[in-house]
């Protein structure tokens, strides 16, 4: 999202709105003000607040969660596209900024795959009024992300630390992915309890979080928004390679599901070399 955030800054800021068109009517959570009030104002600036991307149209607020099967795709010419219709394809909005000089009309589209559609879009004058914003944690990436902030948030936790990372309540903006391959480079087992931590393994563990996510935005960055997906996927070293060898070990990577999700982690470099049960038939290990 920090990737696709940047992208939108360098393309999308400074240019006016031309139109905002919404195919999947439930992605829209909000009535007032309209969508039409997006219509021939500028685009003033670009944040990501955690998972939610966030562009500044001169005081109103175009504001996405893309979720699990959401994508932003970046269109540098909508002037021959079809005109929108609601249907079962993944197109759920369309925004088109004005033409530019050589009479192209930039924009993107942000469609979902899947059918569970939990795409959402708001359009709002202060982002605090998103219910999943002003609940969010602390972002990772700010300079005031600390070992000692995050010794704050995992002491007294009884949550295991593949949870407390994916929470976005305590920690803004990591995920399934990245909590992952944050505890690979910790070499930590995803089962740990986080108050059990160690003054050490904390300092570790926030090491491994800068790192992982830095180098991530780092990898993106000068990317087209078509290819950040691509380049996620490639950088990732245990999340969805299950069966595959890991990098550092050699060991084979596994795998643990759960109703609406799975893990993927390193035995020999995060566990002892012993595998994890699952958690729906046996105990968890700690």
């Amino acid at each position: 999202m920090e990737s696709l955030a940047e992208f939108l800054r360098e393309h999308a800021v400074g240019r006016t709105v031309a139109s905002v068109d919404v195919v999947a009517f439930q992605a829209l959570k909000t009535v007032a003000p309209p969508v039409s009030s997006l219509g021939g104002v500028t685009v003033t600036g670009v944040r990501r607040h955690g998972k939610f991307l966030d562009l500044d149209c001169d005081g109103v607020h175009f504001i996405t969660h893309l979720a699990r099967g959401g994508w932003l795709r970046w269109r540098a010419d909508l002037s021959g596209a079809k005109p929108v219709r609601p249907g079962k394809g993944p197109l759920a909005v369309r925004v088109r900024l004005a033409a530019d000089e050589d009479g192209r009309e930039p924009g993107f589209e942000l469609t979902e795959a899947g059918t569970q559609k939990r795409l959402a879009v708001y359009i709002v004058k202060n982002p605090d009024e998103v219910p999943g914003i002003a609940g969010l944690g602390p972002d990772p990436l700010a300079p005031d992300f600390t070992p000692e902030s995050l010794k704050r948030l995992v002491g007294g936790s009884r949550t295991q630390i593949k949870g407390l990372l994916r929470d976005q309540k305590v920690i803004a903006g990591i995920g399934n992915a990245y909590s992952d391959e944050v505890l690979h480079a910790a070499r930590m087992s995803p089962f740990k309890i986080a108050s059990s931590l160690t003054g050490e393994q904390i300092a570790d563990l926030h090491e491994a979080i800068v790192i992982t996510l830095r180098d991530a935005v780092d990898r993106s960055r000068g990317l087209a928004a078509k290819d950040l997906k691509t380049e996620k996927k490639s950088g990732l070293r245990v999340h969805g390679r299950t069966g595959q060898t890991c990098d550092v070990c050699g060991d084979t990577i596994r795998e643990v599901s759960f109703a609406d999700s799975s893990l993927q982690y390193c035995p020999t470099c995060q566990t002892g070399g012993k595998p994890l049960a699952d958690r729906r038939l046996s105990r968890l290990l700690k």
